[in-house]
């Protein structure tokens, strides 16, 4: 099952995204992600959070046409965020894009990138998206989906990584290791296809730019 979650960042808007969303099974809005659905006039599965940055008007039009609503309270330990995360996996979806995860406080955007790393996601193929980038987390091997020149990053997430084989990359690694505190991982770029990434231990986040 493919799901997109729509998180809450600043100015997101959602109606650049409409065939993605037209061809996902489960649209879930972590709360003020509703927003931008309500702005481009896209109905959501699932609003869920604790409704605090949702617009009144937004709320009362998705609850008018029938749209799932669960509402926690504020004072809780996840994000809105990871609480959609978690709805999706329990409602059976394997892929994953996140869109509006990215752009607003600091802290949330470190944090949703951590999310990646959720042992409950282990098996589930979870990416952060926008119209020009794409990040995920690899634990052993990936194909980078992109065309050549595209920009790609290899970023350590939790600690050093060991044993990074890359393959149709301008700046080879084999067998190296990328450390979580230094930048040698930064601005790599595909020169052929296909690109891919082989790790031996670690987390490594996985950021193409076009």
């Amino acid at each position: 099952m493919y799901a997109i979650i729509i998180a809450n960042a600043p100015d997101f808007s959602a109606a650049p995204h409409a065939p993605m969303l037209a061809a996902a099974d489960l649209i879930i809005a972590a709360d003020g992600g509703g927003n931008a659905l309500f702005a481009a006039n896209i109905l959501p599965h699932l609003v869920i959070g604790d409704l605090d940055s949702l617009d009144p008007a937004a709320l009362a039009h998705f609850q008018a046409r029938g749209v799932e609503v669960q509402r926690f309270r504020a004072e809780k330990d996840e994000t809105d965020l990871e609480l959609a995360l978690l709805a999706a996996v329990a409602r059976g979806a394997d892929q994953i894009d996140i869109l509006g995860a990215i752009g607003g406080r600091w802290d949330q955007g470190l944090a949703n990138v951590a999310m990646l790393a959720l042992p409950e996601l282990i098996g589930h193929h979870v990416r952060l998206v926008d119209l020009h980038q794409v990040a995920f987390l690899m634990r052993d091997s990936a194909s980078i989906p992109a065309q050549i020149g595209a920009t790609v990053s290899l970023i350590p997430l939790a600690g050093a990584v060991h044993g990074i084989t890359t393959q149709g990359l301008r700046y080879p690694l084999d067998a190296a290791t990328l450390y979580f505190e230094r930048s040698r991982g930064i601005s790599n770029q595909i020169t052929s296809l296909p690109a891919q990434v082989t790790i031996g231990e670690g987390m490594l986040l996985v950021v193409v730019s076009v």
